[in-house]
């Protein structure tokens, strides 16, 4: 070959990029450095940090994410009423609107008291057994969650009273903590009592912005990050769940919710506009009341479906465009120090930090991006503290989906509460750590027998992100 062709093709090489990893692998540290959201990520803006659309959506894409956010807002009514393509409220419902429990689109919490009503809290209810699809058996007067408001006429199916226990602790140089562990008593059962074998399971609202990003991420990524025979002897398996999407008719790959129980968003959003709200949709076509609920069943109805596939498809590619913020105090030395912690602690075994997304199947915007979400939406024995006993499909009662971390220093700001965990049991994000067992135990551990200092660093990577 002649001298001057293999300058070309050495010059042609130099240009070409590497293949990167379409995700971390555990235990690999890559200082973060770029946008969490990829091109979708936006500027925090205080309160609305969590509101906003992903910066690349163009202006048709636009329109629609602006109705969405407006049905995402919008309080139903009552049918029948003079909009008839936003009645059909209840009969049974928890809250009339998306943003009742998703305020600013962000993060529920249980009552600030014992006796204050639940704002961002709801139940999820079954029995022993499994439905036709291999999910929660429903109980079969009160369904799958409890209904604690009601139209006129129709009685709420109940209300729960939260009770806390208080676990005084220390970390390994004395500073105390204390752990607050809630306790539920059902009262005011309007169709008796819940029955000895009942298994609840309390959950408060997620953040909904991020959603189609993580919605993007290949499945086999999730595939490869799985453990569930814990091969490696790390301690941490990692499991799938493999649940039913009612969208495609058929089992697929979980991804959403606290057990990961939902495997889109299309399936998810018309889920919650029948159990929270009491909409139904082509997805969910039928009005959620159980056989012994006469009144409910007799009470007068919206036109069907109640939420058209026009208004669901719009409030889909919303929650599936709402963007992520941006981190902030990247460069402080006390943040750039606890992410080094984070990784010596374990942590990113379970929240990995990056991924690639796919092709996703509806949004251009969505695909190739480089994210940060840390998290391997995968399943984790989180221990006996944290089990809820519900097994969710392939779930058990002592599983939980990794949470996200993307955006989580900034609650306060956009909720104004600390509160985290799947039924925000935890005060603060120390204490969300604090509660780690199971799988999480010795990351746990590691940050409990951290110094002052460096338990200070750690944290301070947390509220960055």
């Amino acid at each position: 070959m002649k001298p001057a062709l293999w300058i070309v093709i050495l010059l042609l090489l130099a240009f070409v990029s590497p293949a990167r990893a379409a995700v971390t692998p555990r235990d690999t540290f890559v200082r973060i450095t770029d946008a969490p959201g990829g091109e979708t990520t936006q500027p925090t803006r205080g309160k609305n940090s969590f509101a906003l659309p992903a910066a690349n959506i163009s202006r048709d894409q636009l329109r629609i994410f602006f109705f969405g956010n407006k049905l995402f807002n919008t309080n139903w009514v009552i049918a029948p009423a003079s909009v008839k393509t936003l009645d059909g409220l209840g009969p049974t419902f928890n809250r009339v609107s998306c943003s009742g429990c998703h305020l600013r689109d962000g993060r529920g919490q249980p009552p600030e008291k014992r006796g204050d009503e639940f704002l961002s809290m709801l139940f999820r209810l079954s029995i022993s057994g499994k439905n036709q699809h291999g999910g929660p058996n429903p109980h079969p007067v009160y369904g799958d969650q409890l209904n604690d408001r009601a139209n006129p006429s129709i009685p709420a199916e109940g209300k729960v009273i939260i009770d806390i226990l208080e676990h005084p602790g220390e970390f390994s140089d004395g500073t105390p903590y204390s752990l607050a562990e809630p306790t539920y008593h059902f009262t005011d059962l309007a169709f008796g009592p819940l029955g000895p074998d009942i298994m609840v399971s309390p959950r408060v609202a997620p953040a909904v912005f991020g959603l189609g990003l993580l919605e993007a991420i290949q499945e086999s990524d999730l595939q490869a990050l799985a453990d569930p025979d814990d091969t490696n002897g790390d301690g941490v398996s990692g499991r799938l769940n493999h649940v039913w999407d009612e969208t495609e008719n058929s089992i697929r790959v979980g991804r959403f919710g606290w057990k990961s129980n939902a495997a889109s968003l299309r399936h998810q959003n018309a889920a919650a506009a029948l159990g929270d709200i009491g909409i139904t949709t082509s997805v969910f076509p039928n009005q959620n009341c159980p056989p012994a609920q006469t009144e409910c069943q007799q009470a007068p109805l919206g036109e069907e479906p109640e939420l058209s596939d026009i208004f669901l498809n719009k409030l889909t590619l919303y929650t599936q465009t709402l963007a992520v913020p941006t981190r902030r105090d990247v460069t402080d030395e006390n943040v750039l120090a606890g992410e080094e912690l984070f990784h010596e602690a374990g942590c990113a075994t379970c929240h990995i930090p990056t991924f690639i997304t796919g092709t996703h199947p509806d949004l251009e915007l969505l695909s190739n991006q480089k994210i940060h979400p840390f998290t391997d939406l995968l399943l984790h024995d989180m221990g006996d503290k944290l089990a809820d006993g519900r097994p969710d499909f392939e779930a058990t009662g002592r599983e939980w989906r990794t949470a996200p971390l993307w955006g989580i220093g900034l609650v306060q700001s956009v909720n104004k509460h600390s509160r985290f965990l799947h039924d925000g049991r935890a005060r603060s994000i120390e204490e969300a750590i604090l509660w780690h067992a199971g799988e999480a135990e010795n990351a746990k551990e590691a940050f409990r027998t951290m110094g002052a200092s460096k338990r200070m660093q750690l944290l301070a990577f947390l509220n960055s992100l």
